[in-house]
Formats: structure tokens, sequence, C-alpha cells
């Protein structure tokens, strides 16, 4: 299943099949129906270096050696839409950034969705033209996000309210922020037509290295410890209720990829590479892949105090209403298959 095919499926179906995922039907079981085990996994990801942990895993076959069933993937560009595809059911698990989990966890009354790992820390930057110096240097000027309501977007809304500066959704205030494809961003910003971006590893040190970009605030720095969660792991929760084995396996799978990509950085960049250029038909440069690599941590800790802080930026920026998330993460699974490796566990 490819992005377009996923993207052509929410168009008819929507966010009105959010009853549907929630649901005890056959979609949401991945075809076997509600008591039957799964005969394929259906994973999320995108084609970004935080997202490695998945690249990894599929570039070398982990997941199809752990999981013993066909593994479809399919890729996306921001959250928002891996989530739509969550709702819909055209999708089992897929690695996302906290902010759309969040707000899937708010839409659906904590129905659709379950948080079982972490996968990547840090790797967000603000990137700037040269002649930019200070926050004051931003009023009017327009900075990219992925996509309205993403991680980074409400990052950088939330950053820009504690330095006294105002947006709207809508493009206006004293920032103009303007949601629009990493892809899109490299150019947009080449060209002049945008003055910085709050964007993730590549396109951070793209940014700097095609185009002369500069960095005017590393997110980790915001950050306790330097930690923040870039990218965990979800699941689908009917699908998951159904299929706790193949949960565990998929666990397994991300462990392992995990442990790949720390054991042997170098070797796990190249295969990174590798995988981004089967799907973009665009390998990074190397001078590109060694920077965006050393930028990122790669950990199974979901951080979860992060995520917390997340839910209340989002809240004070307008782009959530307050949420419990108590009980957002089943971290059982993940915990059992890092005591059988001997393994510390994580809260």
């Amino acid at each position: 299943m490819n992005t377009r095919r996923v993207l052509a499926t929410l168009a008819v179906l929507g966010l009105t099949t959010l009853a549907a995922a929630c649901g005890g039907d056959t979609a949401a079981t991945g075809g076997s129906g509600a008591t039957g085990a799964a005969k394929e996994v259906r994973l999320g990801f995108f084609p970004n270096i935080t997202h490695a942990t998945a690249l990894v895993g599929v570039e070398k076959d982990l997941y199809a050696k752990h999981l013993g069933v066909p593994v479809k993937t399919s890729t996306f560009n921001a959250g928002p839409a891996a989530i739509e595809a969550i709702f819909s059911g055209a999708i089992d698990a897929t690695y996302i950034g906290p902010n759309p989990a969040i707000n899937a966890w708010s839409k659906s009354g904590g129905k659709a969705i379950n948080i079982i790992a972490g996968a990547a820390s840090g790797g967000v930057f603000l990137v700037v033209k040269p002649e930019i110096n200070t926050v004051e240097d931003l009023r009017g000027k327009k900075i990219a996000t992925p996509q309205l309501g993403n991680t980074q977007d409400v990052a950088l809304r939330h950053w820009l309210q504690e330095k006294g500066l105002k947006t709207d959704t809508k493009g206006g205030g004293d920032v103009h922020i303007v949601p629009q494809e990493n892809a899109q961003t490299l150019q947009t910003f080449a060209t002049g037509d945008i003055d910085g971006a709050w964007v993730p590893e590549p396109f951070a040190s793209r940014l700097v290295q095609e185009s002369k970009g500069k960095i005017l605030q590393d997110e980790r720095d915001l950050w306790p410890d330097k930690q923040f969660v870039i990218t965990h792991l979800i699941v689908r929760q009917e699908w998951a209720k159904a299929n706790p084995g193949l949960v565990k396996k998929l666990l397994e799978a991300h462990v392992e990829a995990t442990k790949f990509i720390n054991d042997d950085p170098a070797g796990a960049a190249t295969t990174v590479n590798a995988a981004i250029e089967k799907l973009t038909q665009k390998p990074l440069k190397p001078e590109v892949l060694q920077s965006a690599f050393k930028n990122i941590t790669f950990t199974n800790d979901p951080i979860a105090s992060s995520l917390t802080a997340s839910a209340d930026h989002a809240v004070k920026v307008g782009l959530l209403k307050p949420v419990d998330l108590n009980g957002i993460y089943d971290l059982k699974p993940l915990n059992e298959v890092l005591a059988a490796q001997g393994l510390a566990a994580v809260k």
C-alpha cells in the first residue's frame, strides 16, 4: 500500500470513520475479524532520519523476521495524515510525533491509539536566513512548519508565544507561519519565499548546507537534559487488543532496530540512506547524512514527561483542548521484550 492509495482512501472515508476504527469490524483487525489473528501488519512511517528505527527495520527485514506475517508499509509526510490512516483502519501501527498522537487520543476519547515505545529524541531546529539574528528579527517574517497542528508547528507557536510574539492558524500575527511539506520548504527557503523553518532532520541540515541557512534555535535546548520525544511508535487499540502476540513481535523488531542503530551508527546511517533513496529516489548527501544523524538520539524510552509538556503547549497556543493523557501509554509489552533481553525497563 503506498501513500497515494492511503490518501485516496481517506478522501472517501474521512474522519467519520473514527467510529469504525474504534469498533470491532474486520477493518479494525487487519482484515481477519475481531477474534482471529491478523494475517498481515500494516505499518506507517515517514521517509525521515527521525524515523530511522522504522527505516532500518524495513531495510534489514527485521519486521518480517520477527512478525512472521507479511508487512505492508505506508509512508507519510506529516503526522495528521498518518492519524487519519489510523482512524480509517488503513494501517495498524505507525511511527509518529507526539502532538498528532495526543490529538488522536483526544479526538477519540482515548479509544483509538496507544503509545507502545519511544523511537527518537532531538533533531529539530529553527533554521533562518543569515540576516536574522534574534527572535525580534522574526517579526513580520514567514516561517514554515510541516503541517498545521503537527509537532513542529506546535513547538514553533509555543516558542514564539513564550517570546511575546503572536501567531494565528491563518498565517497572521507577528510571525506568519506557513504550513507546507518539508520538501517544498527546501525550495521556498532557497527562493526566498520564506525566511525560515522549524523542521526535523534531515531538512534542517539541508537548509543549512544547501541554502546557507543558520540555526537560530536548537529545540533540544528548550527541554530538560536536552531530551524530548520527536518520534514514537503507536498502535491502533482495536488491532492491538486482537493481536497481542503481533504487538510483542513488532516491539521485538523495534528494539532490534534501535540496538543496530546505537551499536553501529555509521552502518545505520548507510542503511537509512539506502531506504530513503528507495522511497524518494533522492539519497542524502554524505555531509547531510552525517550532520543529521549526530543530532538525534535513538531510544526505546518514550520520554513521557515531554509528551505531557507538548500537550500543554498545544493547549496554550489554541490547537488542543485540555486533555487527560492517563492511559495513553501501554508499555507493558515493551518492558517484557526489554526484560527478556536483560535491558532496563522504561517508564
